[in-house]
Protein backbone atom coordinates (compact mmCIF):
# COMPACT_ATOMS: atom_id res chain seq x y z
CA UNK A 1 0.00 0.00 0.00
CA UNK A 2 1.20 3.33 -1.09
CA UNK A 3 0.73 6.37 1.32
CA UNK A 4 -1.11 9.16 -0.37
CA UNK A 5 -1.27 12.72 1.70
CA UNK A 6 -1.27 10.59 5.50
CA UNK A 7 -3.26 8.32 4.50
CA UNK A 8 -2.34 4.31 3.28
CA UNK A 9 -4.21 3.75 -0.33
CA UNK A 10 -6.24 1.03 -0.61
CA UNK A 11 -4.97 -1.85 -3.46
CA UNK A 12 -7.09 -1.86 -6.08
CA UNK A 13 -8.08 -5.63 -5.92
CA UNK A 14 -11.52 -6.57 -6.24
CA UNK A 15 -14.72 -4.91 -7.52
CA UNK A 16 -13.68 -0.75 -7.34
CA UNK A 17 -17.73 0.01 -8.65
CA UNK A 18 -18.81 -1.38 -5.37
CA UNK A 19 -19.91 1.35 -2.93
CA UNK A 20 -19.07 1.91 0.73
CA UNK A 21 -21.45 2.66 3.08
CA UNK A 22 -21.37 4.19 6.74
CA UNK A 23 -23.61 3.61 8.54
CA UNK A 24 -23.60 4.85 12.60
CA UNK A 25 -25.04 7.23 15.34
CA UNK A 26 -25.52 10.99 15.10
CA UNK A 27 -21.93 12.85 15.65
CA UNK A 28 -19.80 9.46 15.06
CA UNK A 29 -18.23 11.32 11.99
CA UNK A 30 -19.95 9.95 9.22
CA UNK A 31 -20.05 12.84 7.07
CA UNK A 32 -16.25 13.69 7.80
CA UNK A 33 -14.57 10.78 7.80
CA UNK A 34 -16.58 9.54 4.57
CA UNK A 35 -15.32 12.78 2.95
CA UNK A 36 -11.70 11.99 3.82
CA UNK A 37 -12.10 8.35 3.25
CA UNK A 38 -13.57 8.54 -1.07
CA UNK A 39 -10.25 11.40 -1.03
CA UNK A 40 -7.72 8.27 0.50
CA UNK A 41 -9.59 6.09 -2.22
CA UNK A 42 -9.74 8.29 -5.05
CA UNK A 43 -14.40 7.67 -5.16
CA UNK A 44 -17.12 10.13 -5.35
CA UNK A 45 -18.60 11.03 -2.41
CA UNK A 46 -22.24 11.49 -1.10
CA UNK A 47 -24.14 12.58 2.45
CA UNK A 48 -27.34 11.04 2.31
CA UNK A 49 -28.53 13.95 4.42
CA UNK A 50 -27.16 16.18 2.17
CA UNK A 51 -28.95 14.73 -0.78
CA UNK A 52 -32.26 14.64 1.21
CA UNK A 53 -32.11 18.41 1.99
CA UNK A 54 -31.08 19.31 -1.63
CA UNK A 55 -33.92 17.26 -3.21
CA UNK A 56 -36.39 18.50 -0.98
CA UNK A 57 -35.58 21.93 -0.56
CA UNK A 58 -35.32 22.18 3.32
CA UNK A 59 -33.17 21.29 6.08
CA UNK A 60 -34.04 17.95 8.09
CA UNK A 61 -35.30 19.85 11.25
CA UNK A 62 -37.59 21.44 8.70
CA UNK A 63 -39.13 18.40 7.08
CA UNK A 64 -39.66 16.91 10.67
CA UNK A 65 -41.04 20.28 11.88
CA UNK A 66 -43.31 20.84 8.95
CA UNK A 67 -44.33 17.35 7.84
CA UNK A 68 -44.24 15.11 10.86
CA UNK A 69 -41.83 12.19 11.65
CA UNK A 70 -43.48 9.84 9.48
CA UNK A 71 -43.67 11.81 6.78
CA UNK A 72 -39.63 12.49 7.13
CA UNK A 73 -39.52 8.24 7.10
CA UNK A 74 -41.34 7.98 3.92
CA UNK A 75 -38.95 10.34 2.45
CA UNK A 76 -35.89 9.37 3.88
CA UNK A 77 -36.06 5.92 2.37
CA UNK A 78 -37.21 6.63 -0.87
CA UNK A 79 -34.60 8.88 -1.59
CA UNK A 80 -31.94 6.53 -0.38
CA UNK A 81 -33.73 3.36 -2.22
CA UNK A 82 -33.58 5.78 -5.34
CA UNK A 83 -29.45 6.38 -5.49
CA UNK A 84 -27.74 4.49 -8.03
CA UNK A 85 -24.42 5.30 -6.98
CA UNK A 86 -21.37 3.10 -7.84
CA UNK A 87 -17.98 2.91 -6.71
CA UNK A 88 -18.48 5.80 -4.08
CA UNK A 89 -18.55 6.31 -0.52
CA UNK A 90 -21.95 6.92 0.96
CA UNK A 91 -22.19 8.53 4.40
CA UNK A 92 -26.35 8.03 5.75
CA UNK A 93 -28.04 9.27 8.10
CA UNK A 94 -28.56 7.44 11.59
CA UNK A 95 -31.80 6.37 10.85
CA UNK A 96 -31.32 4.66 7.83
CA UNK A 97 -30.94 1.12 9.36
CA UNK A 98 -34.97 1.78 10.32
CA UNK A 99 -35.57 0.93 6.82
CA UNK A 100 -35.48 -2.62 5.70
CA UNK A 101 -35.87 -2.10 2.27
CA UNK A 102 -32.96 0.90 1.90
CA UNK A 103 -30.31 -1.21 3.90
CA UNK A 104 -30.97 -4.14 1.38
CA UNK A 105 -30.58 -1.92 -1.52
CA UNK A 106 -27.52 -0.85 0.24
CA UNK A 107 -25.77 -3.91 0.97
CA UNK A 108 -26.43 -4.70 -2.60
CA UNK A 109 -24.27 -2.03 -3.89
CA UNK A 110 -21.46 -2.85 -1.80
CA UNK A 111 -20.13 -2.74 1.73
CA UNK A 112 -21.60 -1.94 4.69
CA UNK A 113 -19.01 -0.28 7.61
CA UNK A 114 -20.74 0.87 10.93
CA UNK A 115 -18.77 3.17 12.34
CA UNK A 116 -18.99 2.74 16.49
CA UNK A 117 -18.47 5.36 19.17
CA UNK A 118 -19.52 4.84 22.99
CA UNK A 119 -22.63 6.72 24.27
CA UNK A 120 -20.42 8.96 26.75
CA UNK A 121 -18.31 9.94 23.58
CA UNK A 122 -21.23 10.75 21.87
CA UNK A 123 -23.17 12.54 24.56
CA UNK A 124 -20.36 14.96 24.49
CA UNK A 125 -20.20 16.00 21.12
CA UNK A 126 -24.19 15.97 20.58
CA UNK A 127 -24.65 19.35 22.40
CA UNK A 128 -27.47 20.09 19.48
CA UNK A 129 -29.52 16.99 19.58
CA UNK A 130 -32.87 19.11 19.45
CA UNK A 131 -31.96 21.08 16.12
CA UNK A 132 -29.89 18.39 14.60
CA UNK A 133 -32.69 16.53 12.16
CA UNK A 134 -32.36 13.66 14.17
CA UNK A 135 -35.08 10.66 13.76
CA UNK A 136 -36.58 10.29 17.54
CA UNK A 137 -40.03 10.14 19.20
CA UNK A 138 -40.78 13.33 21.17
CA UNK A 139 -38.80 12.45 24.65
CA UNK A 140 -36.43 10.05 23.71
CA UNK A 141 -32.81 10.88 25.00
CA UNK A 142 -29.82 9.90 23.60
CA UNK A 143 -29.38 7.00 25.53
CA UNK A 144 -32.37 5.13 24.59
CA UNK A 145 -31.94 5.85 20.54
CA UNK A 146 -28.29 4.47 21.23
CA UNK A 147 -30.09 1.47 22.74
CA UNK A 148 -32.50 0.77 20.24
CA UNK A 149 -30.19 1.54 17.35
CA UNK A 150 -27.05 -0.15 17.91
CA UNK A 151 -28.36 -3.55 17.29
CA UNK A 152 -29.91 -2.34 13.87
CA UNK A 153 -26.36 -0.85 13.01
CA UNK A 154 -24.53 -4.54 13.98
CA UNK A 155 -27.31 -6.60 11.88
CA UNK A 156 -26.78 -4.84 8.75
CA UNK A 157 -22.84 -4.15 8.72
CA UNK A 158 -20.77 -6.09 7.09
CA UNK A 159 -17.75 -4.50 9.52
CA UNK A 160 -17.89 -2.20 12.59
CA UNK A 161 -14.97 -0.06 13.04
CA UNK A 162 -14.07 0.96 16.78
CA UNK A 163 -13.83 4.61 16.80
CA UNK A 164 -12.99 5.39 20.57
CA UNK A 165 -10.13 7.46 20.83
CA UNK A 166 -9.54 8.12 17.42
CA UNK A 167 -9.19 10.93 14.88
CA UNK A 168 -11.00 11.33 11.79
CA UNK A 169 -7.36 11.05 9.80
CA UNK A 170 -6.99 7.50 12.23
CA UNK A 171 -10.61 6.23 11.62
CA UNK A 172 -9.93 6.39 8.00
CA UNK A 173 -6.73 4.59 8.49
CA UNK A 174 -8.37 1.94 9.98
CA UNK A 175 -10.98 1.25 7.63
CA UNK A 176 -8.42 1.47 4.90
CA UNK A 177 -6.68 -1.46 6.80
CA UNK A 178 -9.78 -3.41 7.86
CA UNK A 179 -10.87 -3.34 3.72
CA UNK A 180 -7.72 -4.64 2.58
CA UNK A 181 -8.31 -7.26 4.63
CA UNK A 182 -11.93 -7.81 4.25
CA UNK A 183 -12.52 -10.99 2.06
CA UNK A 184 -16.86 -10.96 1.49
CA UNK A 185 -17.70 -14.73 2.28
CA UNK A 186 -18.51 -17.10 -0.63
CA UNK A 187 -21.76 -19.46 -0.85
CA UNK A 188 -20.73 -22.90 0.09
CA UNK A 189 -20.17 -25.37 -2.97
CA UNK A 190 -22.07 -28.31 -2.81
CA UNK A 191 -20.57 -31.88 -3.36
CA UNK A 192 -21.83 -34.61 -5.71
CA UNK A 193 -24.03 -36.08 -3.36
CA UNK A 194 -26.14 -32.37 -2.61
CA UNK A 195 -24.53 -32.23 0.75
CA UNK A 196 -23.14 -28.23 1.72
CA UNK A 197 -19.33 -28.74 2.15
CA UNK A 198 -17.55 -26.82 4.28
CA UNK A 199 -17.75 -25.76 7.80
CA UNK A 200 -20.92 -24.07 9.22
Amino acid sequence: MAATGGIMKMSQKGNSRNNIVLIGMPGVGKSTVGVLLAKALSRDFLDTDVYIQAQEGRTLQEIIDQDGLESFRRIEERRVRSLKCRSSVIATGGSVVYYPAAMAHLRASGLVLHLDLDLPALQKRLINLPTRGVVRVPGQTLGQLFAERQPLYRKYAHLTIDCSRSSHEDMVRKIVRRLNRFTPRRPRERGRTGRTQGTS
